[in-house]
């Protein structure tokens, strides 16, 4: 992480305000900027913890913040130690010490002997730009609190980013999730990560999440998702690009000379990913030059040919290795729920999309256009006859402010609960 100090703005100033804020400090707006407020802030952060209180977030200071990014932190048991007494010196319950840590006796504890601490707050931010960085903080954090989440990676992005996906449940049928195919439609990754937090929350005390028994769901369906299909192109469009990229004029010039990159959907070699697999992608590419496209660019250009993209290609022989019973395909614009591809879909599909409308308050609709062709949901439908949903949530111009990430959440956990069952 680079040393920030006043006067300076970005993504990861707005993630240290949001995590100051979380824990106690006087944050007025989480806002990106490093102003007089955010540097009172660090200060008071800093005496706290024994540091010099310059207001400037160098290593030392990282280094305190971090536990808290994770949501973490890593405790030696000392003689006459309690788990209780632990868990009130960190603000944090029993429970969630026992449930990080499996194999531990509360009754018998190991003088010496590592554990993680879970902190008494979420580990997903959904207050601020949500990049690469921070979903593998949340993942790293997820996964220390909830050991029995599996995480792997299915590929890398372009510029070599992990792929990840993160697995719950152990039925038998099997559904997938991903969000971010379109770089500036990044608010449906911590949609989908934030989703997976409180279903794992709900999972850890065998509760009940908007009335479904989680275990339940756990017992019945294994359910995969990937949060962030595309990376490279994520973070593009939240935190630009340096001169010193080694495709930063070619990017410029896709981007019509302009380096705000809000319109960008694509992947760092200028393909749109849900244009690139093989459902119709032929007769798409003969469209092309009527919608303007001729090659590389922010959007619509599907590239040389179907799943010529690491990230496509990584999703495609993802499905291909298993036996999805349903796929959810996350972006944004409209709240609509696309359902069908050339009369291709099973007859249920229709059904189904109707109940996921009935939980989300969307509106099931057929797309036109260009979102007719080479999309994912597409390419499932036409390879397995098989229930695919585009999900679009959020209505504005992308990508969509960080502000709507409530309402979209609310509109969308019971309908990743539902799709796990139907």
């Amino acid at each position: 992480m680079r040393v920030l100090r006043k006067g300076m703005r970005g993504s990861d100033v707005a993630e240290v305000q949001s995590i100051l804020k979380l824990i106690g400090y006087n944050i007025s707006s989480v806002d990106g900027i490093f102003g007089e407020n955010t540097e009172q802030a660090v200060k008071a952060f800093q005496r706290n913890n024994g540091l010099s209180a310059d207001g400037i977030i160098g290593p030392r200071t990282y280094e305190r913040l971090e536990p808290f990014l994770l949501g973490y932190a890593l405790y030696k048991i000392k003689p006459g130690d309690t788990l209780y007494k632990i868990a009130n010196q960190y603000s944090t319950n029993v429970y969630s010490i026992t449930t990080a840590n499996p194999g531990i006796n509360p009754f018998f504890l190991n003088v010496g002997e590592e554990i993680i601490v879970p902190f008494g707050i979420d580990v997903v931010q959904t207050d601020i730009p949500y990049t690469y960085d921070v979903m593998e903080k949340d993942i790293q954090g997820l996964v220390m609190r909830y050991p029995f989440l599996v995480v792997d990676t299915i590929g890398k992005s372009v510029e070599g980013r992990n792929l990840y996906m993160i697995k719950l449940g152990e039925g038998p049928r099997e559904v997938f999730y991903n969000g971010s195919h379109h770089s500036n439609e990044w608010i449906t990754t911590p949609v989908l990560m934030k989703w997976i937090e409180q279903f794992s929350k709900a999972f850890a005390m065998d509760g009940i999440i908007r009335g479904y028994p989680a275990r339940t769901i756990w017992e019945q369906a294994t359910i995969y998702i990937v949060p962030m299909v595309n990376p490279d192109g994520v973070e593009l469009v939240i935190n630009g690009i340096s001169p010193d990229h080694p495709r930063y004029n070619e990017i410029i010039q896709w981007n019509d000379g302009s380096t705000n990159f809000d319109r960008w959907k694509a992947n760092i070699r200028g393909v749109d990913l849900n244009r690139n697999y093989d459902a119709s992608w032929d007769e798409f590419k003969e469209m092309e030059e009527s919608l303007g496209v001729d090659g590389p660019g922010p959007y619509l250009y599907g590239g040389p040919s179907p799943e010529s993209e690491p990230e496509s290609k990584a999703v495609a022989d993802f499905t291909r290795e298993h036996d999805f019973r349903l796929v959810l395909a996350y972006h944004t614009q409209g709240e609509v729920i696309f359902w069908n591809y050339r009369n291709l879909q099973p007859p249920e599909a229709l059904k189904i999309g109707e109940m996921l409308a009935a939980v989300s308050g969307y509106t099931l609709a057929e797309p036109v256009g260009a979102a007719l062709y080479a999309g994912y949901k597409d390419w499932f439908i036409k390879e397995y006859r098989r229930p695919g949903y585009t999900i679009e949530v959020g209505r504005g111009e992308n990508p969509l402010p960080i502000s709507q990430f409530e309402e979209i959440y609310e509109n969308n956990e019971e309908l990743l609960l539902l799709a796990a069952l139907v």
